[in-house]
């Protein structure tokens, strides 16, 4: 584990990105990352702009679910935090379900 608390802005996306690969509403992103709307909005937005997600829209409602663009980024950066720190890289926040 890194000697840092807080988690890095790679280290939300790849969260958000893994959490995704299953189609997500926005609420479950926020609580499952543990974000705020307007910040998890951001990275959201970000991960949409570079093709990392795509929008599900089924019987109005919308979802986020991860792209295969997002495959590289995914595996970049899991080599690397492995390397590192020497353990693989997981999610910080435990989920409660």
């Amino acid at each position: 584990m890194p000697l840092q608390e807080r988690r890095t802005v790679y280290e939300i996306y790849w969260e958000i990105l893994v959490y995704c690969k299953r189609n997500r509403l926005f609420t479950q992103i926020v609580q499952r990352c543990d974000l705020n709307s307007k910040t998890c909005q951001g990275y959201l937005d970000f991960l949409l702009n570079k093709g990392y997600l795509r929008l599900i829209t089924e019987s109005n409602v919308v979802a986020y679910e991860t792209t295969g663009k997002a495959k590289d980024y995914l595996n970049m950066f899991g080599s690397m935090y492995q390397e590192l720190y020497g353990t693989p890289l997981q999610f910080r926040i435990k989920s409660t379900h």
